[in-house]
């Protein structure tokens, strides 16, 4: 079979067409066009007014690439650079847009202000941890130029579609999706900020994520447009952060906390990762990062101090391995610091349910 390319996909959608009637392909509204072997990823330019009208016609380019020989995955997203729509009077103000996490009671994002800090590992254990108090937990990878989540969990092959949407992949009981599933491990996402977003609200609304108790959403690093479309997309109950000990790392957690306050998204816990590392040689603890500067930090900030991670050569090759170290070791050190700060978040999210703050269903969470 001849390679699939890009005149066979233009092709496939020529009798699409826009709401003001002219055809799609050639109105200079296809922004990226992707194929990745049997992949095909489309982008379609909107703003964020007309959005909603395009919705039938990004399904109906979807079904169509699917159909195309040689296709097995097509994976369409409107971006929306234009201004954003004005706000309607406040007298007469249409309804709210559906949550598309609704039947999901709890919406953590983990995140950090640089990368390199260890967060992916801290979200994939903290989920394994809320998955062993006894909580249905989906884990969600929103970083999308960077996906950890495959390896970690050691995921392979595509998730499949059910009616509309796509069907999460399962992973030591927890339910997973990741951009890292849908394209080939070498393909590099060269995606501007409102395709991210527009990626990262699809992987929410697209999804059948079906009730869960908790999702934990691995955020990519910074306080950009990824952050911002979790944001607006869904109510957060709550952020944990992660850092390291040493100053330049804090730096910019001081700045991810900033940014989740701004957006009235409560801070659940600071951890402290890679707070020293133990030696497989002689046993001893290096503070080669500084030690205990995440815990001070926390009690300067007022937010809680959710525990300190040793940087081991066990936790590295379980993550290596795709058999993260709460799921090889529930009960060894490393497993019960990860426990211990499952029991923590869950505290923090049970503490503002009786307070009535919490942004998303009352029920309190049983551990």
């Amino acid at each position: 079979m001849a390679d699939l390319t890009q005149d066979a996909v233009r092709d496939a959608l020529k009798g699409l067409l826009l709401p003001d009637g002219r055809p799609l392909v050639g109105s200079g509204r296809i922004a990226g066009l992707g194929i990745a072997g049997a992949r095909v990823n489309l982008t379609i330019s909107t703003t964020a007014a007309e959005a909603p009208a395009l919705a039938a016609l990004r399904d109906e380019a979807e079904a169509l690439l699917r159909d195309l020989p040689g296709v097995s995955h097509a994976f369409v997203v409107l971006t929306a650079e234009g201004p954003k729509a004005p706000e309607p009077p406040a007298l007469g103000r249409a309804p709210a847009k559906a949550d598309p996490l609704a039947q999901v009671r709890h919406v953590i994002a983990v995140a950090s202000g640089k990368g390199g800090v260890g967060k992916s590992t801290t979200a994939v254990n903290l989920a394994l941890a809320l998955r062993a108090a006894g909580l249905s937990v989906g884990i969600m990878d929103a970083d999308v130029h960077g996906p950890s989540l495959p390896t970690l969990l050691g995921l392979h092959g595509k998730p499949h579609a059910a009616g509309r949407k796509l069907v999460p992949m399962r992973a030591y009981g927890l339910h997973a999706m990741s951009m890292g599933l849908m394209v080939d491990a070498e393909t590099a996402m060269v995606w501007r900020g409102p395709m991210v977003m527009s990626a990262i609200t699809q992987m929410m609304a697209d999804v059948d994520w079906g009730a869960l108790d908790v999702l934990v959403v691995d955020m990519p690093p910074g306080t950009g447009d990824a952050q911002l479309a979790l944001a607006q997309g869904t109510r957060l109950s709550g952020a944990v952060i992660v850092s390291t000990p040493q100053d330049l790392s804090l730096i910019d957690a001081r700045r991810g906390i900033a940014m989740f306050r701004k957006v009235d998204v409560p801070i659940l816990g600071l951890v402290e990762n890679m707070s020293h590392f133990v030696c497989p040689d002689c046993g001893g603890d290096h503070a080669i990062f500084g030690q205990g500067g995440a815990e001070a930090e926390a009690g300067r900030l007022g937010v809680p101090f959710l525990g300190a991670v040793p940087l081991t050569m066990e936790l590295r090759a379980a993550s290596d391995a795709g058999q993260p170290v709460m799921a090889r070791d529930p009960e060894g050190s490393l497993g019960r610091i990860y426990q211990q700060m499952a029991r923590s978040v869950m505290a923090g999210l049970n503490d503002r349910t009786r307070a009535g703050q919490s942004p998303r269903h009352p029920q309190e969470i049983q551990g």
